[in-house]
């Protein structure tokens, strides 16, 4: 069974929204004193990194890794449903800051009010975004959390998003390139847009029902449990790693329900050692009922 790792996910969320909601008044603060739309932009960017980690808080509570009678699958999904939200916001976020481009280039290039204290200001924020994206990421991984994992990239993005700002602000002061910051948003667009993508491509199988493992592959471990003379029809779906929900038919060589049933539980057992947590359901079939068609009858291939 899953371990339960919400509170420490909470934990790390709390943190990271303690962080962010700080880090978008002070750019705020700091665009509005300036009239600079990119730090603006920036400050709306942050803004949308508070969003996910509240979303985070809240999906997280939803996120019971312990099945019940209205969800007897367990609640999983909730994470990856919580992380696919994220991913709208980068996506958002990426529309907003390319949106801010346009407008500064309709109203005209006016001259900042900005000198070197707020660039280093601005450094400072960017120092305390990637220690945030680190422990975001460094957490998630070690506890398996597709919503940290997910968070952090959102955090990530806004660490371009800064860096770009800088540069674009730096160029504006100290070589006269008012165009500069404007002309880097494009690029950090598609950042942005590449983020959302890693972000979706990674938890949209898991609520789609994606196969999690090759049927080939499970067939091959089945076959190694003595007493096995054919398994077929298999489907997985989950996520490798996490959970992973396996379906498949099986004849086994007794009549005696007992032994059959002790066959089952090798199954599984080898299944689990090879691929981590499963949880399986095998469907037992007389002799005559034996296929040669591994994968399940519904897919193509």
């Amino acid at each position: 069974m899953r371990q339960d790792t919400r509170e420490q996910v909470k934990r790390v969320l709390l943190v990271a929204l303690a962080v962010n909601i700080s880090m978008t008044l002070l750019k705020l603060l700091l665009g509005l004193l300036s009239g600079s739309l990119a730090v603006l932009a920036d400050a709306m960017h942050s803004a949308t990194d508070g969003f996910s980690s509240l979303l985070g808080l809240v999906t997280n509570g939803l996120s019971d890794p312990e099945p019940d009678r209205d969800h007897p699958y367990g609640h999983h999904k909730y994470e990856a449903v919580g992380a696919l939200a994220i991913a709208a916001f980068i996506l958002f976020t990426a529309f907003e800051i390319l949106q801010a481009a346009f407008e500064r280039l309709r109203t005209g290039l006016q001259p900042l009010r900005m000198d070197s204290r707020e660039l280093l200001v601005l450094l400072l924020v960017l120092g305390i975004n990637i220690l945030l994206a680190s422990y975001e990421r460094a957490e998630g991984r070690r506890l398996g959390s597709p919503l940290l994992k997910a968070d952090a990239a959102h955090t990530s993005s806004d660490i371009w998003t800064t860096a770009v700002v800088l540069v674009g602000l730096a160029g504006a002061l100290w070589l006269n390139l008012s165009w500069l910051d404007v002309a880097l948003a494009i690029p950090l667009c598609l950042l942005l847009v590449r983020v959302c993508w890693s972000v979706l491509r990674t938890n949209l199988p898991q609520l789609v029902d994606q196969i999690a493992i090759a049927p080939e592959a499970i067939h091959q471990v089945a076959m190694e449990v003595a007493g096995v003379l054919n398994c077929h029809d298999i489907a997985s779906r989950g996520v490798l790693g996490q959970q992973v929900f396996i379906d498949m038919h099986m004849v086994v060589d007794t009549n005696d329900l007992p032994t059959a049933h002790r066959i089952t539980e090798l199954v599984e057992e080898h299944l689990e050692a090879r691929f981590g947590r499963v949880r399986c359901t095998i469907h037992l079939e007389p002799r005559e009922y034996a296929s040669a068609a591994i994968t399940f009858k519904g897919t193509h291939g």
